[in-house]
């Protein structure tokens, strides 16, 4: 099929990070729309067309304000030259007061529940997000906890919004039936709305506690990972919990499968990806009982109120001893996991781009 559609993945970088990771796996099931890809790296069998390289997340704040520059004053030319008539945005970026019509994707609006003083990212979602939502075609989101918090912060019809969920990779996400260690896995940046202070005081409270460990996965935080360390030091937790930093796509499937469960109690997430990754590893799941996290356990998991540690306490100990409550969850969470698939939300998204078109 003939097609005018322009896919900007100005923002791609080569390490796998939430919004790359959807990118590149709903790329494949858009190939029928015959989309030009603009892009700092080269996706056969597509048509490409490469952008700078400097304008991604790695480079901090100078790329992101490199790609807003771009976006502005360099995507329109392009819809011009390459005689477009939609641009497809994986993240909620594109042109606005031009003529380019564009579908963008919203993640999440969590920098106006938690603004952080002082950021970058405050006025990007005061001033440059409302914009260009309000100019947008569509707008898809991966959940409705994220459509109602557009409609409720932007005040922008739900009707203009489509919510499909994000998913994970089948072959890398499983089962691997490996014996369970002892240990609680938390997946995730350091950020003070993902709620470690209270997960670590949760752990510390746990009956036999010196029978367990808690590991914390994911990229540090200079402002807030010394705070947690100090909680750690004056808890007298500095044997039990460990950060164990950044896990490798290859390593995070055996990491998930021999945790006693999985424990994300975020105050707020647009979708959820470790709840879903780790279900499908059959690993239990505790989780929050807000935003969109009922949305991706379903019943599958335990759910808590994230800001009442003894909930979150109770939840841990239950999983650890009651071994049937496990095996329950075990099966519950394999079978929620399996009702998600990439193909499912890459063939979703072609529909509403073939439709506007």
């Amino acid at each position: 099929m003939n097609s005018n559609l322009l896919i900007n993945l100005s923002f791609l970088i080569p390490q796998a990070t939430g919004i790359s990771t959807y990118a590149k796996n709903i790329i494949p099931h858009l190939q029928k729309l015959n989309p030009t890809l603009l892009t700092p790296e080269n996706f056969p069998p597509y048509k490409n067309y490469p952008v700078p390289a400097n304008m991604t997340p790695d480079q901090g704040s100078k790329g992101h304000l490199r790609r807003i520059l771009w976006t502005q004053l360099q995507l329109p030319k392009l819809y011009k030259n390459l005689q477009s008539n939609l641009i497809f945005s994986p993240l909620p970026e594109a042109p606005i007061y031009t003529k380019s019509r564009y579908i963008v994707t919203v993640h999440d609006l969590i920098p106006l529940r938690f603004s952080k003083p002082f950021s970058r990212l405050n006025a990007y979602f005061r001033y440059y997000i409302p914009q260009i939502l309000s100019q947008a075609e569509h707008i898809i989101c991966d959940s409705k906890s994220t459509a109602e918090d557009i409609n409720k912060f932007y005040k922008i019809n739900l009707d203009k919004t489509t919510v499909i969920p994000l998913a994970y990779d089948k072959n890398n996400f499983r089962d691997l039936n490996l014996p369970t260690s002892n240990y609680f896995l938390y997946i995730g940046r350091h950020d003070p709305y993902k709620n470690l202070h209270r997960l670590i005081e949760a752990f510390a409270n746990l009956p036999n506690r010196p029978d367990y460990q808690l590991w914390i996965s994911g990229p540090t935080d200079s402002s807030y990972t010394p705070e947690l360390q100090a909680k750690i030091a004056e808890l007298n937790l500095t044997e039990s919990i460990k950060f164990i930093g950044y896990a490798s796509y290859e390593k995070l499937p055996i990491l998930i499968n021999q945790a006693i469960a999985l424990v994300f109690p975020s105050l707020w997430e647009g979708f959820g990806l470790p709840v879903l990754e780790a279900m499908a590893c059959g690993t239990p799941v505790i989780t929050s009982n807000v935003s969109s996290l009922p949305e991706v356990a379903g019943n599958s998991a335990l759910m808590v109120n994230p800001y009442n540690t003894a909930e979150i306490t109770a939840a841990m100990h239950t999983v650890a001893t009651d071994t049937q409550q496990r095996s329950s969850l075990r099966e519950q969470g394999l079978i929620q996991a399996s009702q998600f698939s990439w193909e499912k939300t890459g063939l979703e998204t072609a529909k509403i781009l073939h439709k506007y078109l």
